[in-house]
């Protein structure tokens, strides 16, 4: 069940404590991260991952702080320190002598308790930031979602609009709506603080999108809303790691704002599914069902769930069918302009990234497929 968020930052927009202007951005002073020590948290997933080691490339001395040991720690250039984001012993213990910090840890999910995703979401980012504070850091970067400005009608050109608790759909939004608030509510001058939403952050090795849309497909569990028409931006996994790490680069002027991240190349969420499905080489959805039946769907499976006993998600919930057929389509100019960024990789190339990659490396389902295919095979010729 979804609640209102109850925290200080719910009834108003973050005061703004800086917006650069046009003559800001010509002379920017951007950071170097020779001699700058970077805490990461959330770097088990594949975006947390790809920021740390961009950072480390850029001359960071990288830490990451993880619940459980993550295989990126194994790498040249990398610190772990285990503990959770909401415990502030644990917390203070990691931000030891950091100067800067990306925020990237958070629940993700298309369902569960909302008081889970206000104790990571909301608590979890109170505690970074003021344990930050304390710690003497310099810089935050916060990564948001375009759903916290969500309210279920589509986006079509739309910037970075302010983040919305009491709108914004799905306790998930929710949450990161009132956490971006309390992220933005602290920057100031001497601790700044910008945030970035990347939007459908997709890439080889993906388990958390891609890998499950193709599963779903696969298996015959994933219908086309409303012929698959709906607008949508995506972002390539190596685009959204160098927004991130740009904000921080010229967090001089990027404090006090959020920027919307995505490959700026609109496409049909139907033709995006089915290049997925492509590059995981499974054959992609045809069947066709109205977005309203979903959505009502969605909704009933939603309240099942919440009594069901187990932790795994949901195959629909009425955000996702939302999601899959509504248009989230984005004007980026103020982010090229403040971060001094655009995307180099484009979808076309990514998506041709991730064939190679599947190719060496199939997904669990489609390995499953080709078992069950050689053990027909086996019997018949037996």
């Amino acid at each position: 069940m979804s609640h209102t968020p109850t925290t200080p930052a719910k009834a108003h927009a973050p005061r703004r404590a800086h917006r650069a202007t046009p003559a800001d951005l010509e002379n920017v002073s951007e950071l170097s991260g020779q001699g700058r020590r970077v805490l990461v948290t959330g770097a088990s997933g594949m975006l947390g991952a790809a920021v740390a080691r961009l950072l480390r490339d850029r001359g960071w001395q990288v830490r990451i702080m993880q619940r459980s040991p993550a295989p990126l720690a194994q790498e040249d250039g990398i610190e772990q320190v285990l503990g959770s984001i909401t415990d502030p012993d644990a917390v203070e213990a990691a931000l030891e002598r950091v100067d800067d910090v990306v925020h990237l840890a958070a629940k993700v999910s298309f369902a569960g308790d909302w008081d889970e995703f206000v104790h990571t979401n909301v608590t979890g980012t109170r505690v970074v930031l003021e344990s930050a504070r304390l710690a003497g850091a310099h810089n935050v970067v916060f990564v948001s979602s375009p759903s916290v400005a969500h309210t279920g009608e589509s986006i079509q050109g739309d910037g970075a609009e302010p983040a919305d608790p009491r709108h914004a759909r799905g306790n998930y939004a929710r949450s990161k709506a009132a956490a971006e608030l309390l992220a933005l509510e602290a920057d100031s001058p001497k601790f700044r603080v910008a945030a970035i939403r990347p939007h459908i952050v997709w890439g080889p090795g993906d388990t958390q999108l891609v890998e499950r849309i193709v599963d779903r497909a696969a298996r015959g569990r994933l219908p086309l809303l409303d012929d698959g028409a709906a607008l949508i931006d995506t972002t390539y996994i190596d685009n959204a790691a160098e927004a991130i790490v740009r904000a921080l680069e010229r967090i001089e002027v990027s404090h006090g704002e959020a920027f919307v991240v995505t490959n700026g190349q609109p496409r049909p969420v139907g033709e995006i599914i089915a290049l997925m499905c492509k590059a995981g080489s499974v054959a992609p959805p045809t069947r066709k069902v109205p977005a309203g039946i979903v959505k009502f769907a969605g909704k009933v499976i939603e309240k099942v769930w919440a009594v069901k006993p187990g932790k795994d998600e949901p195959p629909m919930t009425e955000f996702l069918a939302e999601q899959l057929s509504t248009a989230h389509w984005f004007d980026q100019k103020r982010t090229h302009d403040v971060l001094g960024w655009k995307p180099s990789v484009s979808i076309e190339e990514g998506m041709s990234r991730m064939k190679a990659y599947y190719t060496q490396n199939p997904m669990p389902v489609v390995q499953e497929m080709q078992d069950e295919r050689m053990e027909k095979i086996r019997r018949k010729s037996n």
